[in-house]
């Protein structure tokens, strides 16, 4: 077996999955990509636990900080930015390490598909008013007539997914579980080692999201919150859609207290990691480096360098 052209450090939040990928790259000549669908926006590093410059050990690192918070960003724009990061890297003969938990994201960037489906501006708009005005249900309702499916695994409250299922299927004629299962079938654009990190026990897990939780708190969170909001970043945008940002928007606001915010960040991170540990469990290609109490990095890097040629 060759030398994969990218190796995939992933899991849940707070396994640590950034110390592990610099440490990996220290031996690898490697180069991180990261796989963050926050990470790339600017003024954002508290609440998305970017690695600071002292952490990243000169170790080059990409897909960090690239737009603005007012912006959109998305699968498409990630595959086509981050995969141009990774075909510099391999042409410069250094290992590329995709770094990060959003599984959408490492999988689109893989396959090198992404949604290549736009649709049409005028119906998103569109559909995105009707959602507004009747509500969630009424869409995922709508959406249930032609893709049961993805109906049935979608939360009402998840306007972005809802409106973008029902558009695909307006604009293509195909509902979007044809087109995740199309793309199964597609050749991958890289060969990968895909690598992902959890705990023996889900209580240490959570342990460690509240922990990280506590110390976001601690180190300002608050404060970069509300520097994004004198920014004149909308509520509603993306970006301020995120874990940790839309929970403490509503402290701000006046809806609920710091306090209160805080444990919403964890109970909200704490769901997204179980989120994230269902998708990856899907994939029967990844290697999973399971820590005890404490993660093992020295032993975890071994484990990954067992696994691959150099």
């Amino acid at each position: 077996m060759r030398n994969p052209e990218v190796i995939v450090i992933t899991g849940p939040t707070a396994t640590g999955k950034t110390k592990l990928g610099i440490m990996l790259a220290k031996v690898t000549d490697g180069e991180i990509v990261s796989a963050d669908s926050m990470q790339v926006y600017k003024h954002m590093n508290i609440g998305t636990s970017k690695p600071q410059k002292s952490e990243m050990l000169d170790i080059p690192h990409y897909m960090i900080d690239n737009v603005s918070p007012e912006e959109n960003y998305s699968v498409a724009r990630y595959v086509k930015e981050a995969g141009a990061c990774i075909d510099d890297i391999i042409a410069r003969n250094k290992q590329p390490i995709l770094v990060g938990g959003s599984g959408l994201y490492i999988d689109s960037l893989l396959s090198g598909q992404g949604f290549k489906s736009r649709g049409d501006d005028d119906l998103r708009k569109e559909l995105e008013a009707k959602y507004d005005s009747l509500g969630g249900e009424a869409l995922l309702n709508e959406l249930s007539e032609f893709d049961p499916g993805s109906a049935e695994k979608l939360n009402a409250n998840d306007k972005k997914r809802v409106v973008r299922a029902i558009e695909v299927y307006k604009t293509t004629g195909k509902t979007i579980s044809e087109h995740n299962a199309e793309s199964v079938t597609i050749t991958p654009k890289y060969s990968a080692m895909k690598f992902a990190l959890t705990f023996t026990e889900r209580a240490a897990l959570y342990e460690k999201i509240d922990r990280r939780v506590d110390l976001m708190a601690a180190a300002g969170l608050e404060q970069e919150v509300r520097n994004l909001l004198d920014m004149n970043v909308n509520q509603n945008s993306t970006a301020m859609q995120a874990i940790g940002y839309k929970e403490m928007v509503n402290a701000i606001s006046g809806h609920c207290s710091i306090d209160e915010a805080v444990d919403k960040i964890k109970m909200e991170s704490r769901r997204y990691a179980k989120r994230q540990l269902t998708w990856l469990r899907r994939d029967d290609k990844i290697k999973w480096i399971t820590w005890d109490a404490e993660p093992d990095f020295e032993q975890g890097r071994e484990m990954i360098l067992r696994d691959i040629i150099y």
